[in-house]
């Protein structure tokens, strides 16, 4: 199994060590760098900086949100970094959420699927620059059918150095990612479960029976997953380091009505955690919201433990539909991790 980093979302400021870990990842033999946007910080810009002192590490988006940036925007930045990087760039696309589309991006967010479909053939269309770009869809139109007339569909001046440079999706239910597995050249989940791999594996099926032959064939599709890692004395220390994570993504994302990661994890069979967790939170008693967060959901997605345990935790992970494994950690200890988790 590869390893990737990600770099994960900046809170108040670059996260101390990144640029350190990041220069380091071709000698630690990672696969593969990634780099996250939320409300803050964007994706693009630190995987440009701090990839530029990287030499053979794939560099990807993980995720740029799709409300951020047209898809023309998306496919000009995607062509520009894989110049820039001698090809080794990854465009990782999501839809994020209607609490971050409509209240920070000031977007729309019904049909996403819909939206992601007519996004990523926009995006293709500039890749392969055969033509000029054209789409009557219901979410983006080229040229614009409701300004002044004036609008030309257009063709990029850059000639893009890989026509098929990869493109990945960020999905956490059924439909959306058989729409990866459809559509685009890589899954990215978040809140992976190993013990579960055959229905995703089921779910990916679903979007293989769809597929165009003029796609990369299934059998080169990736499946690269977010897992956070915690190197400590034994399970219970190092899940604790964790626990307070979990309780953001469950208790605190999305709106009150509509909670994806909380759906995941709810699929995973941990309603009444889910619950508790989401009371305390909501209370505004952040500390209990870490503590309902039991150790049995921890080690479901993340790995927990001191090297000999997460090596011995891998081991699902290696027999799941999982091709890559980005690991998420202080960057300030990302090398005893990688050293932690390989034989």
């Amino acid at each position: 199994m590869r390893l990737g980093f990600s770099t994960g979302y900046w809170s108040a400021g670059p996260p101390p060590g990144t640029a350190e870990a990041v220069a380091a990842a071709d000698d630690l033999g990672l696969d593969s760098v990634w780099t996250a946007e939320a409300y803050g910080s964007d994706a693009l810009t630190p995987l440009a900086w701090w990839g530029a002192s990287t030499r053979t590490v794939r560099l990807g988006t993980a995720i740029a949100q799709m409300a951020a940036r047209t898809p023309t925007a998306a496919a000009m930045a995607a062509m520009t970094l894989d110049h820039l990087s001698g090809g080794r760039f990854v465009l990782g696309l999501g839809a994020s959420g209607p609490q971050v589309v409509e209240g920070w991006y000031g977007q729309p967010y019904p049909r996403p699927l819909e939206r992601t479909r007519e996004y990523v053939d926009v995006v293709r269309q500039v890749l392969r620059r055969e033509a000029p770009v054209r789409l009557d869809g219901a979410h983006y139109q080229l040229p614009f059918r409701g300004g002044t007339g004036q609008g030309k569909a257009l063709r990029p001046t850059v000639h893009p150095l890989r026509t098929d440079l990869p493109i990945h999706l960020a999905a956490q239910g059924p439909k959306n990612t058989a729409l990866a597995a459809e559509i685009a050249d890589g899954w990215l989940p978040f809140l992976f479960s190993p013990r579960l791999s055959d229905t995703y594996a089921e779910h990916l099926a679903a979007g293989f029976a769809r597929r165009s032959p003029d796609r990369t064939p299934s059998s080169a599709f990736e499946v690269s997953a977010a897992v956070p890692v915690s190197l400590g004395d034994d399970v219970e220390q190092a899940a604790d380091a964790l626990r307070p994570h979990f309780a953001l993504y469950v208790g605190g994302m999305g709106s009150a009505s509509t909670n994806f990661h909380r759906d995941a994890v709810e699929r995973l069979g941990h309603e009444a955690a889910c619950a508790e967790i989401a009371r305390r939170w909501t209370d505004g008693d952040r500390a209990g919201a870490a503590a309902a967060v039991p150790t049995e959901l921890v080690l479901d997605v993340a790995l927990a433990g001191n090297p000999a345990q997460l090596r011995e935790q891998m081991l699902a992970w290696q027999r799941s539909v999982v091709t890559t494994l980005i690991v998420q950690t202080d960057p300030r200890i990302l090398p005893a991790v990688v050293s932690a988790l390989r034989p």
